[in-house]
């Protein structure tokens, strides 16, 4: 019976490493959109409203990302010797993570339309998300429907902000869910 045929510690780690790579890149890629999609902040023409957040409030956000960030970061050092893998793929690996929490850290523009909730770069059509059951005081939770545990999305800024984000959000999604019989999207087309 033949063996079966094993990747190297260092192909799996080059692997890893360039997947890490093009998540860091994609998210940058999106956070560079900020401005383009939501250039003014305050009340929007159209109804709308945008805002943005500051450094302290995305720790505050993100703080579970960061938690598990920081044991990624050590991970692999654990398993390098273990695995006989080169300690230039954890070097590489910690640059990108570090990189990846700087994208974290860095103030976001958010902003709410009849139809999307623009953060980080990305546009979420409303029918997607609904609120978390239990809101936490310092941001908004609301969740994306059919991701299970990995749905978190987390929107933060300063109370005034997040207060009227809020309020604004609730009003959309209980007319999409309930009001009128008529679709967030279907009242924006006429």
């Amino acid at each position: 019976m033949a063996e079966p045929l094993l990747l190297s510690a260092n192909t799996v780690a080059a692997s890893a490493v360039f997947v890490l790579g093009l998540i860091v890149a994609w998210d940058a890629y999106w956070l560079t959109r900020q401005r383009t999609d939501i250039p003014e902040l305050g009340e929007l023409t159209n109804g709308g409203f945008a805002w943005k957040s500051e450094g302290p409030q995305e720790v505050i956000r993100q703080w579970g990302n960061l938690a598990s960030m920081a044991a990624m970061i050590a991970l692999p050092w654990a398993l390098i010797g273990a695995s006989n893998t080169s300690y230039w793929y954890a070097v590489v690996w910690d640059i990108f993570l570090s990189l990846h929490i700087i994208s974290l850290l860095v103030p976001k523009r958010y902003a709410i339309t009849r139809t999307h909730l623009f953060a980080d770069g990305q546009r979420y059509d409303w029918n997607r998300l609904r609120l978390a059951r239990r809101q936490p005081g310092r941001r908004i939770m609301l969740l994306r429907k059919g991701w299970g545990i990995f749905g978190p999305l987390p929107v933060g800024g300063g109370q005034n902000d997040l207060s009227t984000a809020r309020t604004r959000i609730t009003l959309i999604l209980d007319s999409e869910n309930n009001g009128s019989g008529k679709t967030v999207k279907q009242s924006e087309e006429e």
